[in-house]
């Protein structure tokens, strides 16, 4: 019998009758609308109606077991989601597939699901990459769940330099067939999703060969276990490459190919082309291979800006349980959202999760812009749009990471349990710093994209949208006068990123005037590329949450929602303003008694956010069943869970262990 109350902690709930604003306004204007919002509603009611309670427990599962529970669950969200999709809106793909991978089913599929890079990477690279033929062929039969795949690209000796790859695919002209083969086991395919025995097709990517000589990176469709019997063919070596740091069910896998033959129609042929005869057809833009990582790195934004979002609701429902530490020593132990340190760990990741996620939402925008001009030929926004992603991929990854991290520690001692989720979240969210991209490797994509923008503006030549304040901000000697107003701040933003970007320009020239090579002054360049790259990126943040909250948008909201969101807004703000100060001086005059205003300012919107805070998480609207955790339940019984969840630990089931007997008790009786 269930020993967590039915009632909501009571504390919990003082937090909610105190709030500001209307719930249910954030939560309409988070989701976008109320149509939104309802069919969300709806759909987590649908998928998680039936669900069993013990599917949280995975931790304690065997990863054979944890793979079959996965694949399982999988599977069973599928058939849901297309049933769904044939009960509201038959022959469409609305929900089947495009919500198998979204946040919103995650509680369905606890450990991790092995196909969603089958629709995230490989259904949409053959969509982007083939012709309409190939999708045809093959597109359609992994859409529809006929085969299952991934999309191999990182090798176990490399993985963000595509050029490096060894894996080769070579053109044989006699049978009209190309010829892979990872050489070295170096060149193995390693860490692809679903690719350990889930997926029985794969996209490669590999470098082409004609005649032994390199044409570049392409794709290849290669089937790699019998559709039958589901057994590797000749010269596939495949498998899992056993227990990561998260994604415990996602079977990522190793492949090695030896001499495997696939048709020359295999290779993915959008953009460039193999002739018969061997000749090739070079792609329109050499980027337009990478559009497929492109996406993906803008699901990384939304995923980990809701990452951040789920950490930050069950750290601040926690909080205001917990009750330590006496403020004043003679009065009773207050909630330790209380303490203004705390605030400090909470309300900036909150505010940053907002931030992120409305960057998210108009990089899907910029996204969807660039889809449509390339398949009118116009290939313009390719480098803006690679450039974005980049910084974007690598800043929120970053700061979610770091961000779910410190509201683990914010939760004490019970943040470290399994059941707070809390180190699940943060497994996640790092990994995200690596894959689809090493952070540091597109910081310093998006530096020289900074350099070329900066000779462009030097030509004369007009510069791309999400650049273009450099056109400005790049001719001044500083900002004009700090008053420390939103726009202000932003400014001030601006000025010290074009500044950095000059100087990072500047002395890239000197150390090509030296004599060095354009690699290797690059190379010399790195740290302040890095440096440019993120400031750069900051800026389109913060500009992106400076419009949403007092731009046109700000005319369709209450006055309490916009008042609170100004706040979250002033917090974010202030302290991105603080957290480059040292940039920032390099362009402004900010006198002692100014920077003063600035901590005071941080320490007032702390204090105005604070009955709010809890009202705010609510409004992110997670199901309990998506954030899967004692700590952060929408009840706050946090105590009795974790009672709850330590009973059912496995070591529980007896009084004593076996182990006890067989090997403690021996050696405590034992005479030494």
């Amino acid at each position: 019998m269930s020993i967590i109350p039915k009632t909501v902690n009571p504390d919990l709930q003082k937090e909610r009758a105190k709030a500001s604003f209307n719930v249910e306004d954030f939560a309409l204007w988070y989701h976008g609308g109320e149509e939104k919002l309802k069919f969300k509603r709806f759909f987590e009611s649908y998928i998680f109606k039936d669900l069993d309670d013990s599917r949280n427990s995975f931790q304690d599962w065997s990863h054979e077991e944890i793979f079959a529970d996965a694949l399982k669950n999988g599977i069973e969200l599928a058939k849901k989601l297309r049933k769904l999709q044939e009960e509201v809106n038959p022959g469409g793909n609305d929900i089947w597939p495009a919500l198998y991978g979204s946040p919103d089913a995650w509680g369905a599929m606890p450990s991790g699901n092995p196909f969603s890079v089958h629709f995230a990477m490989m259904v949409g690279c053959i969509r982007q990459q083939g012709t309409d033929e190939q999708y045809e062929k093959f597109g359609k039969r992994a859409e529809n769940f006929e085969i299952t795949g991934a999309y191999a690209q990182t090798e176990l000796g490399h993985g963000t330099f595509l050029r490096g790859l060894e894996t080769r695919a070579d053109f044989d002209r006699k049978t009209d067939e190309f010829v892979l083969n990872t050489p070295t086991i170096t060149s193995y395919k390693w860490w692809p999703g679903g690719l350990g025995h889930a997926a029985n097709y794969c996209v490669v990517v590999a470098n082409l060969y004609i005649d032994n000589d390199p044409k570049g990176v392409a794709m290849f469709m290669v089937q790699l276990r019998d559709e039958k019997t589901h057994m590797p063919l000749p010269g596939i070596d495949v498998g899992d490459i056993g227990k990561k740091m998260g994604f415990a069910g996602v079977n990522n896998g190793y492949l090695g190919l030896k001499n495997v033959r696939i048709p020359r129609t295999n290779m993915l042929m959008r953009h460039a082309q193999v002739l018969p005869d061997g000749t090739y057809v070079k792609s329109p833009a050499s980027v337009l291979a990478y559009f497929t990582m492109v996406f993906v790195r803008c699901l990384i934004v939304r995923n980990n800006s809701t990452m951040l979002s789920m950490a930050s609701t069950i750290a601040t429902r926690y909080s205001a349980v917990r009750r330590q530490s006496p403020i004043n020593p003679k009065e009773p132990e207050p909630q330790i959202i209380d303490h203004v340190t705390q605030q400090m760990k909470l309300f900036p990741e909150i505010a940053t999760s907002i931030a992120y996620r409305l960057s998210s939402t108009k990089l899907w925008q910029l996204y969807d812009q660039t889809a449509e001009d390339i398949k009118c030929g116009e290939f313009g926004r390719l480098p803006e749009m690679h450039a974005l992603a980049c910084s974007l991929k690598a800043l929120c990854s970053r700061d979610s990471a770091n961000g779910v991290e410190r509201l683990r520690l914010a939760c004490g001692g019970h943040g470290y349990l399994a059941s707070a989720q809390l180190a699940n979240l943060y497994s996640a969210a790092t990994a995200a710093c690596t894959y689809e991209g090493e952070n540091t490797v597109l910081l310093l994509q998006v530096g020289r994209f900074l350099m070329k923008s900066c000779r462009m503006l030097m030509a004369g030549k007009p510069l791309v949208p999400t650049i273009s304040y450099l056109q400005d901000a790049i001719k001044v000697n500083g900002l004009e006068k700090w008053t420390g107003s939103w726009q202000n701040i932003l400014q001030a933003l601006q000025i010290a990123t074009a500044h950095k970007i000059r100087i990072t320009f500047e002395n890239l020239t000197a150390r090509l005037k030296a004599g060095q090579t354009e690699a290797e002054a690059a190379n010399n360049t790195g740290i302040e590329y890095t440096q440019a790259a993120e400031l750069h990126g900051t800026c389109f943040v913060a500009a992106t949450f400076l419009e949403e909250v007092t731009g046109p948008n700000a005319k369709n909201r209450s006055p309490a929602l916009n008042k609170v969101l100004e706040n979250l807004l002033e917090l974010f703000l202030v302290n991105t303003a603080l957290k480059y100060m040292h940039e920032i001086l390099r362009v402004a005059n900010i006198s002692d008694m100014e920077l003063r205003a600035l901590q005071t300012r941080l320490e007032d919107v702390l204090k105005a956010l604070r009955p709010d805070a809890v009202a705010i998480c609510d409004g992110f609207d997670f199901h309990d069943r998506n954030l899967k955790s004692t700590l952060g339940s929408y009840d706050g019984n946090v105590y009795e869970r974790i009672f709850e969840e330590a009973k059912k630990s496995p070591l529980n089931k007896k009084p004593v262990p076996d182990v006890i007997y067989t090997h403690l008790q021996p050696f405590m009786k034992a005479k030494m």
